[in-house]
């Protein structure tokens, strides 16, 4: 066990807040989860309504507890929300919920101490960043933006196609969100997928499996960072053949990204000035880690980390960021392998056997425009 006076603080209660909460006790930590929302569900109560898992439920869940029902279903979002509380509740952890960290500042003496937007001070002996990267949704700046008077939004923002119906609308992206939710809407709107380069599909079902199981036997769920940004340069969608042989059909339109905003349209790439309604932006995330940057861990709101082990500050790790470890690393089936290393790794630290590794160097950043590869 390691001695320890002060609390582990972990910044999240999602998937990568729990799995972190589960491997601090498990190396003799006190943990502490923090989360900004109502309950320990992650950001997975705000995704649209028709979200349901890529994975089936065998490959998606967390160490320790197997999601209900036939393993080779693809849970919905309301089963995860469900699963998620129920291995929240199976944790011997303070699990705090309506608590928002505002800042982080180091301590004298060593440790931490964490700013809530309530006005208190948490004396931490370590933090674990596990905030995840759902409230910090990327919009492109484009020309004309601030005057368009349609109604635009995040992905992050979007839950069901009736407000829409009858409706234009553009979906900008391609990946899996983007595309999932543009093939929902034109059952019910005028729509037309924006990308700057073609749909790139990946099949659902390989020799008669589920891609995931190949990615676990082939170790493709486990491949490093330095490798994956070598071997994926593009958003892919996965796909049983519905998404693809919509976009041949011309059931799902598509166009080249346009290249402005007018008053009440947009200007397409020819010149061609379009009136639309709506444009639903499925751009991606960055990091949710504004707290940070009272500490200075962050490089234009980009962690220095290594593997999830912090580079400017002893006692600072994260869980949860895409592609940190591996290309499962900010998934349900992949999270926990992450939480457990940095876990091992800050608990040394805390009793004195190791320290954090130390460089100046932020690594390249991953592919970005992956919305739902976190699913």
């Amino acid at each position: 066990m390691t001695a320890q006076a002060d609390p582990v603080i972990i910044i999240g209660g999602g998937q990568s807040g729990l799995t972190a909460a589960r491997a601090a006790l498990a190396v003799g930590l006190r943990p502490v989860v923090l989360h900004a929302g109502d309950s320990p569900a992650g950001s997975w109560p705000d995704y649209y309504d028709s979200l349901t898992l890529f994975s089936p439920a065998r490959y998606s869940a967390l160490p320790g507890m197997a999601f209900d029902g036939e393993p080779d279903h693809y849970p919905h979002r309301d089963e995860v929300v469900a699963y998620l509380l129920r291995y929240a509740g199976t944790l011997d952890a303070e699990i705090r919920t309506g608590v928002r960290v505002t800042e982080v500042h180091p301590r004298a003496g060593g440790g931490y101490l964490i700013g809530t937007d309530a006005g208190e001070q948490i004396a931490a002996a370590g933090v674990v960043a596990a905030s995840g990267s759902f409230g910090n949704p990327y919009l492109p700046d484009l020309p004309g933006r601030g005057d368009f008077t349609g109604d635009l939004l995040h992905v992050a923002d979007y839950r069901r196609p009736g407000p829409y119906a009858g409706k234009r609308v553009i979906v900008v992206g391609a990946g899996n969100s983007a595309v999932q939710v543009a093939y929902e809407l034109a059952a019910h709107a005028h729509v037309t997928l924006a990308t700057r380069e073609p749909v790139r599909f990946l099949p659902q079902r390989i020799g008669g499996r589920d891609l995931h199981h190949w990615l676990r036997v082939t170790g493709a769920d486990r491949l490093p960072r330095g490798v994956l940004t070598r071997l994926i340069r593009h958003a892919a969608v996965l796909d049983t053949g519905v998404y693809r042989d919509a976009l041949a059909s011309g059931q799902l339109a598509r166009r080249h990204m346009f290249t402005a905003f007018t008053p009440d349209g947009v200007v397409w790439g020819d010149g061609t000035i379009e009136c639309v309604d709506a444009v639903i932006f499925a751009t991606g995330y960055r990091p949710n880690l504004g707290y940070l940057e009272p500490l200075g861990a962050l490089a234009h709101g980009t962690p220095r980390q290594v593997g999830g082990l912090s580079t400017s500050h002893q006692g600072l790790v994260y869980v949860g960021l895409e592609f940190q470890r591996s290309f499962a690393s900010n998934t349900l089936r992949g999270v926990s392998r992450d939480a457990t290393h940095v876990m091992r790794a800050l608990a040394a630290h805390l009793s004195g056997r190791r320290r954090l590794p130390r460089s100046a160097a932020v690594p390249a950043s991953a592919p970005t425009g992956t919305s739902g590869a976190g699913r």
